[in-house]
């Protein structure tokens, strides 16, 4: 049996605030296999993208250690962690975060061209075909409408080919029907590039297209099916 592509061992998150010491996440413990869909969910609060950003190694626990892909995130500098998620990971936001003063071509071949790629600008042209957007190259955000720029966002995450793309209430900022389209795309692109799927949403029918959830409650999970 292979070895899972993420493995989350006992991450703790505690910030300090004005009452003392507020624990976010408690011993949050799960292994994911190589193409996996999950779906977190939870209330507002509960602590779902604190663990996203824990499992990219943008925000460091308070204890614990992430693997992914082999790697243990936390053994590892910012810069390190920096370069393993440039390599392996793809982001999808609820704000798209798109860089304004690139148009959806740049925007897309920006992670090519910081991992050296001389095929950034073929392989960016590609991508933006496969969701759609082959006439819109060279349109910036501001001209694009939310499910135009969720189309670049996704093109832009999957172009690295990542080992796991993370994407966080996605669907958050867009109408009902944008946004089940989004999600079409995204499932779809998912299972063509066999990629792990981490997907935090509120949404109860986007988390049962997920091969499994986990729950999390007060920062703890309190199930995983």
């Amino acid at each position: 049996m292979s070895e899972p592509i993420v493995v989350v061992q006992h991450i703790t998150k505690q910030v300090a605030d004005a009452t003392g010491t507020l624990t976010i996440l408690h011993d949050i413990n799960f292994e994911l296999p190589a193409r996996e869909s999950v779906a977190i969910v939870g209330a507002s609060g509960s602590g779902k993208s604190t663990l996203l950003s824990i499992i990219a190694g943008l925000d460091r626990p308070t204890g614990g250690q992430v693997h992914l892909a082999g790697t243990a995130l936390f053994d590892l500098d910012e810069d390190a962690r920096a370069a393993v998620r440039s390599r392996k990971v793809g982001f999808v936001f609820q704000s798209f975060q798109l860089l304004a003063n690139l148009n959806a071509l740049e925007n897309v071949m920006l992670p090519l061209e910081l991992l050296g790629r001389r095929d950034a600008r073929a392989s960016a042209v590609e991508m933006l075909g496969r969701v759609g957007l082959a006439s819109r190259l060279g349109h910036y955000p501001k001209v694009l409408s939310g499910g135009e720029q969720q189309r670049v966002a996704l093109a832009r995450a999957f172009v690295v080919r990542p080992a796991v793309l993370l994407a966080d209430e996605p669907t958050g900022s867009l109408d009902f029907a944008t946004g089940a389209k989004i999600m079409e795309l995204m499932f779809e692109m998912n299972r063509e590039a066999g990629t792990t799927l981490v997907l935090v949403t509120h949404d109860p029918g986007i988390a049962e297209r997920c091969q499994r959830q986990l729950c999390i409650e007060a920062g703890r999970l309190v199930h995983d099916r």
